[in-house]
């Protein structure tokens, strides 16, 4: 799996995502918020791609621009050899099928009035796949199939506790049989104990169903254990990619060394005498990003080039790019 195969099942190429924030008295749009700002990858089929970076830098945007929550400003998105990115909210129904989505917070997604079971097979009813006993047969089989019990399909949202709510979110997300599932931060609303048994699970349907991940997620450790490659995001931009391994021995980029370095360490010696790298200064606005390489004004590294030219995305080595004007030259 690497990120030039010709026929990936998602290519995301130069992909832009603006959001207005006022408008002057003309009501004509003046400044735009840029979330995603020119960010290219590809994910294989079968392959976990991993998406990493501090809050607000464009993770959880791309993910809802890619599966068209938000309209794509810019760009192409890719899925299966279709563009997406013009297409209209009708043309878009047959593509929702074939890719689906878990969120963050899995009490917020669930809707508080409807059964587990209601909630789980809704996808059957819009797409009219089944109904009656076979509804509830693919229901039941599901939740079998995810650790929970059959007999919890009639109870609601508020009966479970906050893993099993996420695996009911899994389950919605698997009812269609879809090819990509975008996991949008799955596990940072739930207990430590439970995130890895959340993850294992994702991991053992992935190999059970031949699924495809794009995994947004704080914890990089956690990050490091599921995905192939993995994509480093700071402020709008894509600025190192690499396989996971890869980037976690021999990173590149300094944002990446602050971001490595942070990951806890349970032997207490060890922790003690690593070298950890605290980034000074406040994440610039995405309004007004720095010229040239938005991660400069929080740099050691910075040299004038920084703030003249932005680094592209370069290969510095086999299946490994980073944006970097020290890694450039």
């Amino acid at each position: 799996m690497n990120d030039y195969n010709e026929n990936p099942l998602l290519e995301v190429k130069n992909l832009k995502k603006y959001f207005p924030i006022k408008k002057s008295i003309l009501k004509r749009k003046t400044s735009y918020l840029k979330a995603v700002d020119d960010v290219s990858f590809s994910i294989e089929k079968g392959e976990t791609f991993g998406l990493v970076g501090e809050s607000g830098c464009g993770k959880s945007t791309i993910a809802r621009t890619i599966i068209r929550l938000y309209n794509v400003t810019g760009g192409n998105v890719i899925f299966d050899n279709q563009h997406l990115e013009n297409l209209t909210d009708t043309e878009m129904q047959p593509i929702r099928k074939k890719m689906q989505m878990i969120f963050q917070d899995p009490y917020a997604s669930l809707n508080t009035r409807m059964t587990v079971g209601d909630i789980i097979g809704e996808p059957l009813d819009i797409f009219k796949i089944a109904y009656g006993r076979d509804r509830q047969n693919i229901i039941n089989s599901l939740l079998d199939k995810i650790g929970l019990s059959s007999k919890y399909a009639n109870r609601y949202p508020h009966e479970f506790s906050g893993g099993q709510r996420q695996r009911i979110g899994i389950a919605r997300a698997l009812i269609l049989n879809p090819q990509l599932i975008i996991c949008d931060e799955p596990i940072s609303a739930l207990d430590v104990s439970i995130q890895a048994q959340i993850v294992n699970m994702l991991q053992d349907l992935q190999q059970e169903l031949g699924l495809t991940y794009l995994f947004i997620a704080h914890d990089l450790s956690m990050v490091k254990y599921i995905s192939d490659r993995i994509g480093v995001m700071y402020l709008g931009k894509l600025i190192e990619l690499a396989r996971s391994q890869d980037l976690y021995n021999n990173h590149f980029h300094p944002y990446t060394k602050a971001l490595l370095s942070s990951i806890p360490i349970a032997d207490p010696e060890k922790s003690k005498n690593r070298n950890r790298i605290i980034l000074e200064g406040n994440v610039p606005s995405a309004i007004n990003p720095p010229s040239g390489c938005r991660f400069r004004t929080r740099c050691v590294y910075s040299m004038k080039v920084c703030s003249e030219i932005e680094p592209e995305l370069k290969e510095v080595s086999i299946e490994h790019k980073v944006a970097c004007h020290l890694t450039n030259k």
